[in-house]
């Protein structure tokens, strides 16, 4: 990389009266207030609700926290002195509360400058596991819940590079995977190569999406396999066992009757093309001491995968354990030879095989569609999954798996917000596994925690009749609440644990009995974290474009604004396009006006305390014109419709001047940003981050899109913004963090525009942030980006002549 893109401070560039700085700059008080505002914390409950754990979080790292060493490979970034990711967010503070008494109590054991993460409840629910990491390795604990006091259980550092890190087995037994080499036998990097990175095809076609940190060199080949390699060990109250070899494990789980492990680990040769979890791999049953007793498949790389949503290889896929069962283990095989186009009457065919592993699998369930998955529930009763993601189409059976029998629940359009049932409310199995809760009548519960209507998102908890196939709604979020349900109790009874807020109200949590509508029980009193916010007003508005097409957004104005005596604002529209077969799927109201604001370091809010009018979330759905035609077709086009209604909807209201208005986006939001200052002369200044601008460098899709350059290489041309940079005379701030990780958002996209909207003499100004991926973390670069998109605001929008 680049040494200016490695520099301390910003790499910053200027035209004549831009904005000049010399390193880290802050924003106006308010906004940085708001931005290091400490969280609330978040809790974790046992399946009594007698126990609660409480974790606390910092509000952001530091720069140099994000400058520590780090290697990028296969698609993975590493800290080779500690094996673990290098960019993660910790728990930083840990507090259990016995609900029943009310009394919060301080852990013991718990280490210095805490860095948890993993946490993880026994079966048995009396202990809790989680890993601690500090610059040099990781470690486990184990915190016993009555007793508040952790302690670390295990002698050798984990390695946490790959996979599950750790499970439990029983209340006594947990396996983890640990490093085989201290990190400082670490290869060193040669100076002089042992000879060129070579690649070649033989002729089978491999068309992948663009992906970031891929192995490139026998070095790093090496570096790769130093850092995954890992030994599993069983460790019984405090003793360490080996399990087999060391290997790279991508997974390993446990069978429901604790006899039999599943694992899957990488094999070589290693990918150029692909990340790690998509590399050759071999997929195994072994027993509790590492013994090897089947393979079940060995798998290519995913190189070869065809081109196309809903296409897959010609190979087994999604292995798991039969949740209701001792040990059977279940996976899924094409039987269209991966190619969805294929002409049958069923697509997928699921397997399963038992212990001991010896005879014929048998079928259990075929698919029309692509297989997403079962959820189990018992001997005579499983939900099982399918669905095409090209089509947006979803579908869910009735199985038995004594039998074969199958019978349709229903089927809808993923973008179908109002007819989301939900999800199956679960139990616990005799095995302790998750299971669906069964109830008497052929009945099930169904909790739906987003609740999409058009009154907004109102969460639900439901019956559903699995005769009738209907579903009777028994509980509803009450309107100027959004409450939802985060845990069943009983079943039966409907006694729940929810979450409860209101634009005034912060999050809490409560326990309630919804059948007898007894008296809450609040579990928590976390208190508003943005006092600076009370008396911004927030509304759902709602408006038309001028196709007829109902779209909505989430209104924010200033504390105390009158717009008869304050007139209309400077307003920030901040949007998200998205994809949609259908234009009434695309109308549905989605989010609520009652939701608590919680601000994240990416949000526009933060700028309605400097008297600008917010439109967040302004819906940009992208509507294929009919069943023949693609979203895509006429991208532009829709845009502007869409950016247009909003503006005259907000004018109308008397809220914003529409010569006063801006722009802005993060990733596909950045592109939609680029191209509406190409397309149409609506704003004074747009705000553009992490962005990709040439649609080129994803030449097998993107996004929704699955036609590939060659397929459509005009729709490729017209849809990159730098084929328009010329077009580009709306000032527009471009921010990239310079390392992006996301496939397709390379930092190369925002410096190549750059370059193509000053050399044809537009406003622009390119921020590269030190250290940061595609989502930023920095604290003093995120109160400097705050402090750029200020600045470029009041300049062009709010000040503008």
């Amino acid at each position: 990389m680049r040494n200016i893109l490695l520099i301390a401070s910003l790499a910053l560039f200027t035209t004549a009266g831009a904005q000049n700085t010399n390193g880290y700059q802050t924003p106006p008080k308010a906004i940085a207030d708001l931005l290091l505002a400490k969280p609330t914390p978040s809790i974790s409950l046992d399946k009594k609700a007698t126990w609660m754990l409480i974790m606390e979080r910092n509000s952001y790292p530091t720069v140099e926290e994000l400058g520590q060493p780090e290697v990028r490979v296969a698609g993975l970034r590493l800290n080779p002195n500690n094996f673990s990711p290098s960019r993660q967010n910790f728990i930083n503070g840990l507090k259990l509360k016995n609900i029943k008494t009310g009394k919060e109590s301080s852990i013991v054991g718990l280490p210095a400058n805490l860095l948890a993460g993993n946490i993880s409840w026994s079966p048995d629910e009396k202990q809790i596991a989680f890993t601690h990491t500090t610059g040099s390795r990781v470690d486990l604990y184990v915190l016993a819940v009555e007793k508040a006091i952790a302690t670390k259980i295990n002698k050798t550092a984990l390695n946490a590079t790959l996979g599950p890190v750790f499970s439990w087995v029983n209340e006594g037994t947990l396996l983890y995977t640990t490093i085989t080499q201290a990190a400082s036998m670490m290869p060193k990097r040669p100076i002089t190569p042992v000879g060129p990175s070579i690649q070649e095809s033989a002729g089978k076609a491999a068309p992948s999406r663009t992906y970031q940190d891929l192995i490139r060199s026998p070095y790093d080949e090496e570096a790769f396999a130093f850092l995954t390699s890992s030994q599993l060990v069983k460790n019984t109250n405090g003793i360490e066992t080996k399990m087999g070899s060391p290997a790279i494990y991508t997974s390993f789980e446990v069978s429901p009757d604790k006899k039999y492990l599943l694992t899957e680990t990488i094999q070589k040769p290693f990918s150029y093309l692909v990340t790690a979890y998509s590399f050759a791999s071999r997929v195994s049953i072994q027993d509790m001491n590492g013994k090897t007793l089947k393979v079940l498949a060995n798998l290519p790389s995913a190189e070869t995968t065809p081109s196309g949503y809903d296409n897959v290889q010609p190979v087994p896929r999604a292995f798991a354990w039969r949740n209701d069962a001792a040990a059977t283990i279940t996976w899924c095989e094409p039987l269209d030879s991966g190619l969805i186009k294929k002409n049958m009457e069923y697509h997928d065919a699921v397997y399963a095989l038992s212990a001991p592993f010896n005879g014929q699998p048998s079928t259990v369930v075929k698919t029309k569609m692509r297989f997403r998955g079962i959820v189990w529930g018992n001997e005579h009763f499983a939900w099982v999954n399918e669905g095409l993601t090209g089509k947006q189409l979803q579908k869910a059976s009735r199985l038995d798996p004594a039998t074969g029998t199958v019978e349709t629940l229903f089927e809808r359009n993923t973008t179908d917000a109002y007819n989301s049932p939900g999800s199956p409310v679960l139990t616990r199995s005799a095995f302790g596994r998750p299971v669906i809760d069964l109830l008497s009548n052929d009945r099930l519960l169904m909790n739906n925690p987003i609740g999409s209507s058009p009154n907004g998102d109102l969460p639900y908890l439901a019956e559903f009749d699995l005769k009738t196939k209907k579903q009777n709604i028994l509980w509803r979020s009450a309107p100027g609440t959004y409450e939802a349900v985060v845990s069943v109790l009983d079943a039966e009874n409907l006694q729940v644990v929810t979450r409860r807020e209101s634009q005034t109200e912060v999050p809490n949590y409560f326990i309630q009995n919804l059948k007898s509508k007894t008296a809450n029980q609040q579990i928590t009193a976390f208190v508003n974290p943005y006092p600076a916010l009370n008396g911004v007003t927030k509304e759902k508005v709602k408006y038309k474009r001028a196709d007829g097409v109902d779209l909505t957004g989430d209104l924010y104005l200033p504390k105390g604004y009158d717009k008869t005596k304050d007139g209309p604002l400077p307003l920030l529209m901040w949007a998200y396009p998205r994809e949609y077969n259908s234009a009434a799927d695309a109308a549905q109201v989605r989010g609520s006006k009652d939701r608590f604001t919680t601000l994240s370091w990416g949000s526009p809010i933060f700028y309605v305390t400097q008297g600008f009018a917010v439109l967040d979330n302004a819906e940009m759905p992208i509507v294929a014109a009919n069943a023949d035609a693609k979203p895509n077709d006429t991208f532009i086009e829709q845009l502007k419709l869409n950016a247009e209604a909003a503006i005259k909807a907000m004018s109308d209201m008397g809220i914003a001047d529409p010569k006063r208005v801006a722009v802005g986006g993060h990733s596909y939001g950045a592109f939609m940003t680029a191209h509406l200052l190409s397309h149409t002369n609506l704003f004074k200044a747009g705000l553009a981050r992490s962005g990709a601008y040439n649609r080129t460098l994803t030449p097998f899709g993107f996004q929704a899109e699955e036609r590939t350059y060659w397929e459509a290489p005009d729709l490729y041309y017209k849809m990159s913004p730098f084929s328009y940079a010329n077009k580009i005379k709306t000032p527009i701030l471009l921010v990239h963090g310079e390392a992006d990780d996301n496939p397709g958002t390379f930092p190369i996209n925002s410096e190549r525009l750059y370059n193509a909207i000053k050399g044809h003499g537009g406003t622009v100004r390119l921020v590269y942030l030190p250290y940061e991926a595609h989502g930023y973390r920095g604290k003093e670069n995120l109160l400097h980006l705050l402090w750029e998109q200020n600045e470029w605001l009041n300049r062009f929008v709010k000040n503008a002549k």
